[in-house]
């Protein structure tokens, strides 16, 4: 049995930790065409978790290894081809414009 429908539930994929999150949106097929799995995989954001402690002024800093990690074209890493460790660290936006010397925007 084919399990396609022409509605899919919305997912993204945290930027911070990697796992799949429902944003509570609906993906429709303009021609109502069988044409999607139960969960569509839309793109990237931020967990309901890290998205609060963005909101509450926190940068995460996410470590990746590099060994495991994909080649990174002119030296950035894209999301995707980040291996995530699973240690994260929080700093406050001011404490992360002060340790890096680099502006950061206010949201």
């Amino acid at each position: 049995m084919d399990d396609k429908s022409y509605v899919s539930l919305e997912q993204r994929v945290c930027l911070v930790c990697g796992t799949s999150f429902d944003t509570g949106n609906l993906l429709l097929d303009k021609r109502l065409r069988a044409s999607m799995k139960r969960h569509t995989t839309t793109g990237w954001g931020l967990c309901p978790e890290h998205q609060k402690q963005f909101d509450d002024g926190f940068v995460a800093l996410v470590e990746c290894d590099p060994e495991r990690s994909g080649v990174a074209a002119g030296g950035r890493l894209k999301p995707e081809q980040a291996y995530r460790t699973g240690r994260v660290a929080h700093l406050r936006r001011a404490v992360f414009a002060q340790v890096f010397n680099v502006p950061i925007e206010d949201k």
